[in-house]
This record gives C-alpha cells, structure tokens and sequence, in this order.
C-alpha cells in the first residue's frame, strides 16, 4: 500500500501543469513525416506537369487530320485498290481519334489533381474556412477535368489498357457493320482498324476468311501497321499492313474474272 502510493506522489510532481496532457519523444518522428509527405507531394506535382507538357507537345498525334494529309490518304486508298486487284476479298480502312470518350477518365484525372493540389497547397488553403476551401478545391479538381478534356495524351494516362481494348473492339465491331463489310457475296471482308487514343489496332475478317486464315497472319498485319506507327508514320503502317493483308487475301482467295469491287477503296478517318 505504501509503495502504491509514493508512485501517485512521483506522477504528481512530473506533471508541469496540473492537469494538462503532454506526448513525449513524437516531435522529431512528426517533423520528419511533415518532410516526407511534403517532398512526396511537390515531386508528384513535378511529375504531373512534366506529363502536362508532353501532353501539350504530342496534341497531334491524336488528330487524324493532323498526321494524314489528304496525300496520304490517297495513297492509302490507292494500296487498297491495288491489293483487291489480287483478290476477291474487300479491304477496308478506318481511322478514329477515339473510340470513346471515356468520361470516367476526365473525373479521375480531376480527383488526382485535386487531392495532389490539397497536398502541395495544404499550407496555404483555408481549411478552417469550408466556405473558401470548397471552391479552392473544386478549382483544383476542375483543372485536372479540363486537361484530361482537351489533352488526349494526359487523359490516355486515366484509361486503363482493358478499357481501351473493349473499347476499341467494341468500336471496330460497330464499323464492320456499318461498313457493310459483312454483306461481302463470299464473306471475305475484312476490316483494318485504328482508335489514336486508345493505341489500339483491330483486324477483323468476316467468317468466309476465318475458316481459311490462321490468325498468325493477322498478327502480321498488325504487327506491320504497328511498325509504321512506332517509326512516327501512320500512313505508312497502314499501308504495310493493307498489303500483308492483301497477300493473304490473294493466297486463299484469288481474284476471279467478273469479280466486282463491292465497298469503297477510300481510307474513312473520323473523331470519333
């Protein structure tokens, strides 16, 4: 009982001010995290505004027009009606700037810039004023929604690579259709397709070509397009790739006298 009470009399006499609750040994471990979150923060905002001005220098390789002049779609058409001399089948070629607009991306790039923003700027919002801060806040959001808009390449960064692929083949699936390619008289359409945004190429052929074609030679195809992409002409991918696929065009399906040109030789390009 006496020792019980002489350790109430120690913790008496420690306390400085009766009453009043103190931590100690937690300053140093607090600062050092403050440093950490702060250097983490302003390097991710570093980070971000390189990637905005990537996204400002590479705006054109997301405009169709801007990579294809009206030559190299003619040259392109022209590739088109000189494989089909080979052939029975029908060649089309599309391009799009997107084949969606993905809207979920714009809100999670305004998400990231606003909580990176109330990171880098935590000092200096109003954060025991509500009504100041949520304008700040939506403003910080707002900005990364506007990039995201008007930069495809900073909104590409926010589209995860399943979506662009389901996107992008769900898009190639709707041209087919549009682009009369399954109405061929012996099914052998066959449609090569781009999506800009989404860094996708589509081949697809109509089910006469299926039962005949291995899919490898797909793969060559687009592995010729892709060639011509990476080497900064989209142009001339399509190109390679209209010819591969008129070499396996030829081989299975040779052009026939009294065979007629059933779709248009044109390269499509679109927005969307």
């Amino acid at each position: 009982m006496t020792n019980f009470a002489t350790g109430m009399v120690r913790v008496q006499e420690n306390a400085a001010i009766p009453g009043e609750w103190t931590a100690a040994g937690h300053t140093a471990s607090s600062e050092w995290l403050s440093w950490v979150v702060r250097i983490a923060a302003w390097a991710g905002a570093a980070l971000l505004l390189s990637l905005v001005a990537r996204a400002i220098v590479r705006r054109h390789r997301y405009r169709a027009m801007d990579i294809l002049s009206q030559e190299d779609c003619d040259a392109v058409s022209r590739k088109i009606h000189d494989a089909e001399k080979t052939t029975t089948g029908e060649i089309v070629a599309v391009v799009l700037e997107r084949s969606d607009r993905h809207p979920g991306a714009e809100w999670l790039a305004a998400m990231t810039t606003l909580l990176l923003g109330s990171a880098v700027f935590a000092g200096y919002l109003p954060w025991d004023t509500p009504m100041y801060l949520l304008p700040c806040q939506v403003a910080l959001g707002g900005l990364g929604f506007l990039l995201a808009r008007v930069l495809p390449d900073f909104k590409r960064l926010f589209i995860s690579e399943q979506r662009a692929s389901e996107m992008t083949g769900e898009q190639a699936l709707q041209e087919f259709f549009v682009q009369g390619l399954y109405k061929t008289d012996a099914a052998t359409g066959v449609l090569i397709f781009v999506s800009l945004l989404e860094h996708r190429v589509v081949i697809l052929a109509d089910e006469g070509i299926n039962g005949k074609v291995d899919s490898t030679c797909w793969e060559e195809t687009d592995a010729a397009i892709l060639d011509g992409i990476r080497a900064g002409s989209l142009h001339k991918g399509i190109e390679d790739g209209i010819a591969r696929c008129g070499e396996v065009l030829a081989e299975h399906f040779p052009w026939q006298e009294g065979d007629k040109d059933e779709l248009p030789n044109h390269l499509i390009v679109r927005q969307e």
